[in-house]
């Protein structure tokens, strides 16, 4: 279980962070990702509780 939500937190990081060949990925962007990735790559439980915190994350803060 624990494996599944670091998997959803780390995508949501890997996307959300900095890179050397890349910028941070939009919210819209990573929101779309996340869901494309539910039942296939990541846990759907837990994609769906990533996608709520995506939603009620109006300023797009949780990235930082």
């Amino acid at each position: 279980m624990y494996a599944r939500i670091i998997a959803v937190a780390d995508t949501y990081d890997a996307m959300t962070s900095r890179r050397s060949y890349r910028e941070v990925l939009s919210q819209s962007a990573v929101r779309e990702e996340i869901g494309k990735g539910k039942r296939t790559q990541l846990d759907p439980v837990f994609a769906d509780i990533m996608l709520q915190m995506i939603d009620d994350d109006k300023e797009y803060s949780m990235h930082q």
